[in-house]
């Protein structure tokens, strides 16, 4: 997604499940497998153009779903945008989601996403029921933390390494309306946020806050902070499936520099705070603002850009991302989307997930080269001093050493991994420099 790097694969696109088999038979002796979903991984997480790809895109549908428990089976290729819009009108909602609905459940799995009730319902992995799994080595699985919890476990959050996911089970979460009262309020520095911070996470269940990057001194971290509940009474309406906008060419290079940064975060900033004070919304707007954008990446011009998410443990926390405010501030390479939120302490299991507890940061740069390659080498420095760890979703450059150091239990992954499956990203941080 971030288009950075763009490289050519050799896809399969199966339309029933039981075309999967051969196909895994017949990459065998390959350059590796990969399966994908709609490619919204940042960086090269998604990407395997050594060896084969299989898009799971045509396997879409759903199995089974109970109204009454909000128990949903679906083939790995459904994606949320499609559960939504089935599951909301009965009352059910996803137990939590990233900032798109345009990513798969296979994906979701994947990549273990989580979403601004993280300090409340964890990742996207603590509530997978089942796993229907197809390895090169063992043909088709079906896993649970019962049947083969090793496994499960290394699946969630396993990059799509363990094998290729066919179908998964899930709970949904139960919602009242498919409203939220969404409170904003201005915070004037990180230190404010995180007082705010912490007397927001037990009254809200959806909390996160936007960071203007360009301010510094007395203001450093200052930003707007979106608290809301699910609204206790309204309709159950889904999202509209159309995208509003869409973006049909690439920008020309250097439109995102520090002048129109600083331009954008003052408009946008000001905007904000005027706005301060509580609104009902519908989950498409709270949740999805960049989904009404079609091929918002394109903004960035055609030499893409890159995602830097980050966390830092409780202990670290402000310290950590106070240096990597006046890092970037330092550098003049601030980001137009900045995203700060509390991860909880809840766990998926997942040998290499994204979790926490501490706070974390997401940051998006032009690609401006080597620059960019050095500042973001700085932030990962600050990252593992810290103790924290950078998401693999969004990453397209970190050393294997910074890698190693957030996620100390990837060797329990590499051998739970299927023997055919890898990835650019997996073949980058995990071979011997």
């Amino acid at each position: 997604w971030g288009r950075t790097p763009r490289l050519p694969h050799q896809v399969a696109r199966p339309q029933h499940q039981d075309q999967l088999p051969g196909l895994i038979a017949e990459a065998s002796g390959s350059g590796g497998l990969l399966a994908a979903g709609l490619h919204r991984s940042y960086g090269d997480s998604g990407l395997n153009p050594d060896g084969l790809m299989i898009s799971m895109r045509g396997l879409d549908r759903f199995i089974a779903f109970d109204p009454a428990t909000g128990v949903l089976r679906a083939e790995a290729g459904v994606s949320l945008d499609e559960i939504l819009r089935m599951a909301t009108p009965h009352g059910w909602f996803l137990p939590t989601t990233p900032g798109t609905r345009f990513v798969t459940l296979g994906g979701a799995i994947a990549n273990d996403v989580h979403g601004k009730n993280h300090h409340r319902a964890g990742s996207f992995g603590r509530h997978v029921r089942r796993i229907g799994l197809l390895r090169s080595d063992a043909g088709g699985l079906e896993l649970s933390a019962q049947d083969r919890p090793e496994l499960f476990h290394a699946t969630l959050g396993g990059l799509g390494l363990t094998g290729l996911i066919a179908w998964a089970e899930i709970a949904l979460a139960p919602i009242p309306s498919t409203f939220v009262d969404e409170e904003t309020v201005p915070f004037a520095n990180l230190q404010e946020y995180f007082r705010l911070t912490a007397e927001s996470d037990g009254r809200f269940e959806h909390v996160s806050s936007w960071i203007d990057c360009s301010a510094g001194g007395a203001a450093l971290g200052r930003g707007v902070m979106y608290r809301a509940n699910w609204s206790p009474a309204g309709p159950l309406t889904p999202h509209a499936p159309r995208q509003k906008l869409q973006v049909p060419v690439t920008a020309p290079p250097g439109l995102m520099n520090r002048l129109t940064l600083r331009a954008f975060n003052a408009a946008y900033g000001g905007m904000q705070r005027r706005r301060q004070g509580t609104a009902r919304k519908h989950y498409g707007g709270a949740f999805y603002p960049l989904d009404a954008i079609g091929g918002w990446n394109r903004f960035y011009g055609p030499a893409g850009f890159y995602q830097h998410q980050f966390m830092a443990p409780v202990e670290t926390q402000q310290d950590a991302m106070a240096e990597a405010l006046r890092t970037l501030s330092a550098a003049g390479q601030g980001s137009f989307l900045a995203v700060l939120k509390s991860l909880g302490p809840l766990r998926s299991g997942g040998l290499v997930s994204f979790e926490g507890p501490g706070a974390s940061l997401a940051l998006d740069f032009p690609n401006r080269g080597e620059a960019t390659l050095e500042l973001l080498e700085r932030l990962d420095s600050i990252v593992v001093a810290a103790g924290g760890k950078v998401y693999p979703a969004k990453d397209g450059r970190m050393s294997a050493a910074t890698f190693r150091a957030g996620y100390p239990r990837w060797r329990e992954l590499e051998a739970l991994r299927d023997p055919l499956f890898s990835s650019r990203f997996w073949r980058r941080v995990t071979h011997d420099q």
